[in-house]
């Protein structure tokens, strides 16, 4: 298995526990430093880890042992972070999205080509079971050409949940560019890049109010719109239609559907990993679920950076760089789109990932005995 893979962690929020949870102990990676903002937050995560260092950011981005960067900052900070562990001459792998900004995007891309380093970016559940399977349904041909999909999200609001919400109603903020990168991740397996997007958008609030932790009740402002509905043009001419909203209550759609000449694909919620893919084909009577047929089976948050540190030459990165830089383009579009009221064509494109074998949980989920 060769030496693990030398992490660092910055940012140690609430998602961090779902990233610590797979990747400490793990036989392939080795965290060997952690960082926050907040010292005794970094000292308490450190000593729950054998071998990891509660250190400043400072520090952990020039420390000499540290081979990639989990950035897990909030989006705000995802460039500074992502650009300065480039220009430590370091891999970075950072939560979604890839930056706030398209222009901060293409900076962290394009540095790293300059500097011969990787990077990776959630979010990895396009790698599961789930959205796998029904990218090998489509690839083997179940549901014929594939000539559409739809993508849906709505939900309250993560302020009913969230202790501290604030970033999600702002600049950066907002359904599309917190949820989006799920769903757009997931439609560019399925059906390849979008080479132009329409988009149309509303806010029902100026304010949110907190609904848990120590600032229940409180009252925050909203500066970004909180519903997107928008259309992308895929090259290979399907049609996707989104809905992201943090301002209705619940939906009966599927969370994806994919129709093709011969049938339809419904497609699980790309925040998780599994979850049953259905299809209908034509002839059929009812709906049937499908083995899984593809995918990590029972991956959790973390396995894209164990599928960069398994990466090489010949098959790069699965969750890599140029992926989120499209997906990221693709949101920023459609705000764009909806705040011009004009129809934008992409100036980047992706490859589509290669696709992930069914692969058991023993096979990825490798742990160290000495910690495990």
């Amino acid at each position: 298995m060769g030496d693990p893979h030398r992490v660092g962690v910055v940012g140690l929020g609430v998602i961090s526990r779902a990233y610590l949870d797979t990747l400490a102990g793990h036989g392939e990676v080795d965290i060997v430093a952690v960082a926050d903002l907040d010292a005794s937050r970094s000292a308490e995560v450190a000593a729950t880890i054998p071998g990891a260092e509660a250190m400043s950011v400072e520090r952990l981005l020039a420390h000499p042992d540290v081979q990639t960067v989990l950035n897990l900052t909030i989006p705000a900070a995802h460039a500074d972070i992502s650009l300065g562990t480039i220009d430590a001459g370091k891999n970075v792998y950072v939560e979604k999205p890839l930056a706030v900004t398209f222009s901060d995007g293409r900076s962290i891309i394009d540095r790293a080509a300059s500097a011969g380093v990787r990077v990776g970016c959630a979010p990895d559940t396009v790698l599961g079971t789930g959205t796998q399977t029904a990218r090998a349904a489509i690839d083997g041909g179940l549901i014929g050409r594939p000539m559409s999909a739809s993508a849906v999200m709505v939900t309250p609001g993560h302020e009913r949940w969230h202790p501290n919400p604030d970033f999600y109603y702002a600049p950066g903020g907002g359904p599309m560019l917190d949820m989006g990168p799920y769903y757009i991740s997931a439609l560019i397996h399925l059906l390849g890049p979008v080479r132009s997007v329409t988009g149309a958008a509303s806010r029902l609030r100026a304010e949110r109010v907190i609904g848990s932790g120590p600032r229940t009740g409180q009252r925050i402002p909203v500066g970004v719109d909180t519903h997107l509905t928008g259309v992308l043009e895929h090259t290979n001419g399907a049609l996707s239609t989104i809905t992201t909203s943090f301002d209705g209550v619940r939906t009966t759609a599927a969370p994806i559907e994919v129709h093709g000449e011969a049938g339809t694909l419904a497609v699980p919620d790309p925040n998780y990993f599994d979850g049953e893919v259905r299809l209908f084909a034509l002839g059929d009577t009812e709906w049937r679920a499908l083995e899984p047929r593809a995918g990590y089976a029972g991956a959790s948050r973390g396995i894209g950076l164990i599928d960069l540190a398994r990466a090489d030459d010949e098959r790069p990165p699965r969750a890599d760089g140029d992926v989120a830089l499209h997906v990221l383009e693709t949101m920023t579009s459609l705000l764009r789109s909806a705040a011009e009221g004009q129809r934008i064509e992409l100036t980047t494109t992706a490859q589509r990932p290669a696709p992930v074998a069914l692969t058991p949980i023993e096979d990825w989920k490798v742990y160290d005995a000495k910690t495990r």
